[in-house]
């Protein structure tokens, strides 16, 4: 499967008791599909799978899945510290018609390499549904290498790799070296990182998977656009208009100042669930600055 384009990392909006905001979630998912996303992830991340239940994390994908109606690409966030965990939740995925799954490297456990490859290669082969590992470094603790992501080119199932690093060089040298081995065309990568989705897609990357497009979408999927047309006079026009607002967005722990947001410009976001809480004042007041300034509220 082809990766290419803005997806959007969704929050999960909940309600003054810290439930599922079901019609909050169906709006925003119609609401991105008309700034012409190409695609949604739902409890993932940002979307605090680590404070879902199993039964919400389902329902938020069943949600997803049904609300979208095959208008856009629609990936579940199935990942986990545990593999029978991980392939549990991507069987659901594949059994509700998730188009993908999005897995995080396992957290905390803080595997070696050949156990990454094992762990992915365990799930693909368990699950018949496109996989994107997910590498955040900073978030689990472990980091895919680059001879690692030329080995998860070569397992079925594994189609992209979401990459979160924060180094360009990091995907400069996954790129060469899928060239290299030839295995360029069965991986997609993907940028994990909103202000350098830019140059990650100048040196290979062929989109985003973007928190900051819950708030300002319309920019992120010109901007991506742009790249993708080779016009990157007006892509550069559109990282600066936004970055502000995105370097804001990452202040505090994702997806704190992103819920904020949303709340600040009326879309359904709700509370966040402990141990996440509010925002800190100054920190607030930098968020509100940025949106004002880039009209956004």
């Amino acid at each position: 499967m082809k990766f290419e384009g803005t997806y959007v990392a969704m929050v999960t909006p909940f309600d003054k008791n810290k439930n599922i905001d079901e019609e909050g979630f169906r709006s925003n998912i119609n609401y991105l599909i008309d700034q012409g996303v190409d695609g949604l992830v739902g409890a993932g991340t940002t979307g605090e799978s680590a404070t879902l239940t199993h039964d919400e994390h389902k329902r938020v994908i069943e949600i997803l899945v049904d609300e979208v109606d095959g208008r856009v690409q629609t990936v579940a966030g199935t990942g986990s510290n545990a593999t029978s965990e991980a392939i549990s939740l991507t069987k659901f995925s594949v059994d509700v018609g998730a188009d993908a799954a999005l897995l995080i490297t396992p957290y905390y456990n803080k595997p070696q390499q050949h156990a990454l490859v094992d762990h992915y290669s365990t799930v693909a082969a368990n699950c018949d549904i496109p996989i994107i590992a997910y590498n955040v470094p900073s978030r689990t603790g472990s980091d895919i290498a680059v001879e690692t992501a030329v080995e998860l080119a070569k397992v079925d199932g594994v189609d992209a790799l979401k990459e979160a690093s924060g180094s360009v060089d990091k995907v400069s040298d996954i790129y060469r070296a899928l060239c290299r081995d030839g295995v360029e065309d069965d991986l997609d990568i993907l940028s994990g990182e909103d202000s350098l989705t830019l140059p990650l897609m100048a040196v290979g990357a062929t989109g985003v998977i973007s928190a900051s497009a819950n708030i300002d979408a319309k920019r992120m999927v010109l901007m991506v656009n742009s790249i993708l047309n080779d016009d990157y006079t007006r892509a550069f026009e559109l990282h600066y208009e936004m970055l502000d607002v995105i370097r804001a967005l990452f202040i505090e722990s994702n997806p704190v100042p992103v819920k904020t947001a949303m709340n600040l410009m009326g879309l359904p976001s709700g509370p966040l669930r402990q141990p996440l809480c509010e925002m800190l004042d100054d920190d607030l007041e930098i968020l509100k600055k940025a949106l004002k300034e880039s009209n956004l509220i």
